[in-house]
């Protein structure tokens, strides 16, 4: 994994972008390169009006590909590509 902060490692986190990026994908009917989720705090209310976006990044146009692939498939489907591919998607807090 990079070494860049605001490439997310976190695996917690991870779990909920991917998860994020799939219902995304099956809404835009499309691989979808940004998304949002709820503002993180560590501690306090959570303001769910406050959204960070996070870029998806695909490093491999094929994995890209068989995700767009899978989109017409349904949920099932996305998530297990999704979970196949996931050392290909990373995601990075703007």
């Amino acid at each position: 994994m990079e070494s860049n902060p605001l490439v997310i490692s976190d695996q917690e986190r991870l779990q909920l972008l991917y998860e994020r990026f799939r219902d995304v994908c099956l809404v835009e009917k499309e691989v979808w390169t940004e998304i949002y989720m709820p503002r993180q705090t560590e501690k306090g209310m959570v303001l769910t009006n406050q959204h960070e976006c996070y870029e998806v990044m695909i490093d491999d146009e094929a994995v890209e590909d068989a995700l767009e692939a899978n989109i017409s498939l349904g949920s099932k489907a996305l998530g297990a590509a999704i979970q196949e591919y996931k050392d290909h998607i990373t995601f990075r807090k703007k």
